[in-house]
């Protein structure tokens, strides 16, 4: 059992806070605090930064962490691997207890820290677990991913060994909860997999449980197939097989941590909270509205002569950030951008010679068997083949161990048994090299498109579109990702797991499109469907289920548009709210009608589609669109299925409208769309404001269990946001209210090989401590749609340098 770190109340108020960041006292006595942060704002000449030195095992020459006003480290190291592990030990510094929890979770561990209340999660999570050999797995990256791995766990075990003898530099969160930090292996990097962002198995369980109410026909109005496909079931598949609980496990393994569980006892309540969060997984599996925007401009279109790339990838806003800004200098990198704070390297930036950024591709990674069960096994090409039985001790606070049997077949992870049939999940990303991000390692140190392209050759997961641009005038678009080859079937629905429905192995990676200097002088991705139109999909099958379109389709406008492309263009294309399905759903109703609908229907078509926090158009627009107009387009299409087609894909929705009854559906939502409006916000329409509930609300996990003064510390401000989930500036939402659940809290655009004028943000802030002041300061900037300083040559780190931290091996501190 792990000992417990000290009392929060006195953590919250000690030595991080006066020692550590004493500067910041000094910044912010001279007026430039939070309110500074906005971006571009003027700020007061910085002091000179202060000076801090620890001491470790492990490293091999002195290093130093610059720290920049906006709480960017600046990593500068004598050896390479050194980079990786002073990285790693940065990330502790400011991401402990993020990275703990993500590791914990990752390899099932929660019960040891927080009780019995996740011992079903930690079994989950063991079956997703990467078990394979490592010899295979570490080549697989790249010939010195082991060395980086290893690197960087050190790192991150050298701040944890400081926390032993300087309790005050432990996060508050530890006492909260408490436990202490674990220390890593450099294999629990790459073994955890269950972080990724990976399709299909939901959507083929969702396909086979509608298809088995209502019919196969029913199934292509829920979500339409990208490029044009029928689906159809498989040979010796009934999809009333398939139970609705079958992926619970699956979905558990997947799902983030609940801390209202923590050494909860009572097992009832607690199976209550964990179906709510299982559910809650399975739905934003299915969410086509979930993605991230980049696009690459080549010099011929561009104002300065040189490729302005850009990125902004969407996931779900936390506190704190899933990603971290760094930069990493040594002899042969010298690399800035974003990653996963447990994960090292950088996947998201440039590296002074190429510069790159991501969205996900979306290959179909994974498939459902269903086995008919023979004593003790299960049939496979007319024999009786065994489960493989693995056996686990799960370690469990205040109680004694549980043993945990986790069975596998010939496919992968057994998720759901009944006493007739067995159901596992394939998956390609637990096969060698397919750790989600960690790949970035080798394309991050890239020097020309060859290079980069010779690393996306071997990227594995998840599946990615990546644009590229370098000194040199050079742009570039490849996805990458293992793409199984399916030569029978679409996977798109489970298949019996009797030997019929094999993956042939994989298909290489030329099997896949690339561009590079295209004529049309840019590119870019935003999720949806981009596959070339002679694509050969019948041979190819490499996905159908794509996000939506529209912010795709508002990219290349707008970039097809600009003849001239500005740096500024690019900053406010990341910020633009205009809605391209708001345009295309409004030009399928009438001019004008009679009756309930006439107001509300004029109103709107007068309206120039921006969803603006300030439109009270685009409050009207959401409330008709997302919440009373699918119901009824339901009902319209297929009335005894309409409950089950959630979430109804809007290219259906628009299909519908150009018929009558889809006509009659939308005018009718329009009418009770604008009472529902006009009752909740008064008839005065000049004062309807879309920010007014659609809010970003950012809040710690355990701000209910601190103390007065270190929940004051977490609080941060809300404000209003506008677009959905379908605008470029993604800011998605869920069913029960209009807060703002995910978008693009980390956005980054650089004027290739005028690295200094790079800007970013990553909201609401760097670190995860709330005692921090870099633990919401870039919040107000990002929520008024500013943006920061990504400073890159150490001239312009050094101007701007608030804290340099000394980080030297032990035995070379008495000659300093």
């Amino acid at each position: 059992m792990t000992v417990p770190s000290p009392d929060p109340t006195q953590a919250a108020g000690t030595a991080i806070g006066r020692p550590v960041w004493s500067a910041w006292l000094i910044l912010m006595a001279l007026g430039v605090g939070h309110a500074s942060f906005a971006a571009d704002a003027p700020t007061a000449p910085l002091p000179p930064p202060e000076t801090i030195t620890y001491e470790v095992d492990g490293l091999e020459a002195p290093a130093e962490i610059v720290i920049d006003q906006w709480g960017v480290p600046h990593i500068y190291a004598g050896t390479h691997y050194d980079a990786f592990f002073v990285q790693g030990f940065n990330a502790a510094r400011d991401r402990l207890w993020q990275i703990d929890t993500w590791r914990r979770r990752g390899l099932g561990q929660l019960a040891e820290a927080f009780g019995p209340a996740y011992v079903e999660q930690d079994t989950a999570a063991r079956l997703f677990l990467y078990r394979g050999d490592m010899y295979r797995e570490w080549l697989a990256y790249g010939s010195d991913a082991k060395a980086i791995a290893t690197a960087f766990t050190d790192g991150i075990n050298a701040f944890v060994a400081l926390t032993r003898t300087q309790p005050e530099l432990l996060p508050a969160e530890f006492g909260l909860l408490d436990y202490t930090p674990a220390e890593w292996a450099p294999e629990d990097v790459v073994r955890i997999r269950s972080h990724g962002l990976w399709r299909n198995v939901t959507a083929e369980v969702d396909r086979a449980r509608l298809a088995c109410r209502h019919g196969m026909p029913v199934t292509r109005l829920w979500k339409v197939l990208e490029p044009e496909w029928e689906a159809r079931i498989p040979e010796g598949l009934d999809p009333c097989s398939i139970p609705a609980e079958v992926l619970d496990r699956y979905h558990l393994a997947k799902a983030p941590v609940r801390f209202d569980t923590v050494q909860l006892t009572d097992m009832s309540a607690a199976e209550a909270l964990r179906a709510e969060l299982i559910a809650r997984v399975a739905a934003d599996d299915v969410d086509r509205a979930l993605g991230s925007n980049n696009w690459v401009v080549a010099p011929t279109r561009t104002d300065t002569g040189r490729p302005i790339l850009a990125n902004d990838p969407h996931r779900a806003h936390s506190v704190p950030s899933l990603r971290y800004v760094a930069h990493l200098v040594a002899p042969g990198l010298n690399a800035i951008g974003a990653g996963e704070p447990s994960l090292p390297g950088i996947s998201i930036g440039h590296n002074g010679t190429i510069a790159f950024g991501l969205t996900i591709f979306a290959i179909d990674q994974e498939d459902l068997y269903v086995y008919q069960k023979e004593t003790n096994g299960y049939r496979y090409r007319g024999r009786a083949e065994p489960f493989h039985e693995v056996q686990e001790t799960i370690a469990v606070r205040g109680e004694a161990p549980r043993t945990a049997r986790l069975r596998f077949t010939r496919h992968g992870p057994v998720v759901h048994e009944t006493a007739a049939r067995a159901y596992a999940v394939r998956a390609a990303w637990l096969e060698p090299g397919m750790a989600p991000y960690f790949g970035s390692v080798e394309y991050m140190r890239a020097q020309n498109w060859r290079e980069f392209l010779a690393a996306m050759n071997r990227w594995g997961a998840p599946a990615e579109n990546q644009v590229y641009a370098d000194i040199d005038g050079n742009i570039g678009y490849k996805p990458g990702g293992l793409f199984p080859r399916r030569t029978n079937w679409d996977g798109l629905l489970p298949v019996p797991g009797d030997g019929r429905f094999e993956w042939d192995g994989y298909f290489d990676m030329d099997a896949l499109p690339v561009e590079f200097n295209p004529e049309r002088g840019f590119t870019g991705t935003a999720n949806s469907m981009n596959l070339p139109a002679d694509y050969p999909i019948d041979e190819r099958r490499v996905g159908f289920e794509w996000s939506a379109p529209w912010r795709y389709k508002r990219l290349w406008e707008v970039l097809e548009g600009q003849p001239r492309h500005t740096f500024d263009d690019s900053l406010a294309l990341q910020r633009d709210y205009v809605s391209v399905l708001a345009r295309e759903a409004l030009a399928r109703m009438p001019a004008s009608v009679e009756g309930d609908a006439a107001e509300p229907l004029a109103w709107l078509k007068a309206w120039d589609h921006d969803l603006r926090p300030g439109s009270g158009e685009a409050l009207l627009f959401v409330q008709w669109f997302y919440r009373d107009l699918p119901p009824l387009i339901a009902a319209s299409l297929a009335p005894e299925a309409a409950t089950d087609l959630k979430p109804l894909d809007s290219l259906t929705i628009l299909e519908a409208m150009q018929y009558p009854l889809g006509q009659e559906a939308a005018l009718t939502a329009l009418a009770s769309a604008w009472e529902a409006v006009r009752t909740a916000h008064g008839t005065d329409t000049s004062q309807w404001k879309w920010g007014d509930v659609h809010r970003i609300r950012f809040a710690h996990p355990l701000a209910g269990r601190a103390p007065a003064e270190l929940a004051r510390q977490m609080a941060l401000p809300d404000y209003p946001r506008g677009g959905t989930t379908n605008t470029v500036n993604n800011t998605t939402f869920g069913d029960t209210n209009f807060d703002v659940t995910s978008g693009a809290s980390f956005r980054m655009v650089l004027d290739v090989g005028n690295w200094d004028a790079a800007r970013m943000t990553n909201a609401p802030g760097q670190s995860g401590d709330p005692r921090s002041p870099f633990y919401g300061n870039l919040l107000e900037g990002w929520a008024t749609e500013g943006s920061f300083p990504m400073v890159y040559s150490e001239d312009a780190v050094r101007a701007n340098a608030v804290q340099v931290i000394r980080v030297v091996p032990i035995e070379a501190v008495g000659g300093n």
